[in-house]
């Protein structure tokens, strides 16, 4: 009796082992989550940077609106952007900003310009001791001497020989000349031939092309 009483408690206490045995490798056998990659976020362009090229587009734009758009512009705002593409926002922003500021002072030197040339005589009066090429020297006229041959083709119903003008005088002053105009009258006037007082210089009518 106490035989089987003991067999009895024994084999209750390996069926509760094998069932513990069994919990614990149940444990160790459920497979583990595998670890989250951490996500590396990929960074746009900084606001600073995308702001500077779009400045320095609008500057270019504005200055060539008005033909003061300076050559090398257009190539930095490239640079700009190629160092942008390439992760050197240091240098793009350098660029950027170098661009702009050309782009804001080529407009601003052609409003200037614009601004002196309609303060500028558009007629004059010989005064004792003129002369076509001091007059065009003066500021207030071309402030360049070489400039001469244009008052003298804008005068020639009244002035007969270019060496040769009167006090009282009221001589047009052209204004509006093209810059192919401006380039002829200088080169006339450094490459004028022999002249002679009282007479039109043959370089001259060859100048107005008479």
């Amino acid at each position: 009796m106490k035989t089987s009483k003991f067999l009895k408690n024994l084999g209750m206490m390996a069926l509760a082992a094998s069932v513990a045995v069994g919990c614990a490798s149940t444990q160790q056998e459920q497979p583990k989550s595998a670890p989250k990659a951490n996500k590396v976020e990929k960074k746009g362009p900084s606001a600073a940077v995308l702001a500077a090229i779009s400045a320095a587009e609008a500057a270019r734009k504005k200055a060539a609106s008005v033909g003061g758009e300076w050559r090398d512009i257009g190539k930095m705002i490239k640079k700009a952007k190629k160092a942008l593409k390439k992760g050197d926002e240091g240098k793009a922003l350098k660029l950027a900003n170098k661009a702009r500021l050309q782009g804001e002072l080529g407009y601003a030197k052609i409003l200037s310009e614009r601004a002196l040339l309609s303060k500028k005589n558009a007629s004059y009066t010989v005064s004792a001791g003129d002369n076509l090429w001091s007059i065009s020297a003066q500021d207030s006229v071309y402030g360049n001497p070489y400039q001469w041959p244009l008052i003298y083709k804008a005068n020639r119903h009244q002035i007969n020989d270019a060496d040769l003008i009167y006090p009282g005088q009221e001589l047009e002053i052209d204004q509006g000349a093209s810059s192919a105009d401006v380039a002829a009258a200088v080169n006339h006037a450094k490459t004028r031939g022999a002249w002679a007082i009282g007479a039109t210089e043959a370089s001259d009518k060859a100048y107005l092309g008479e």
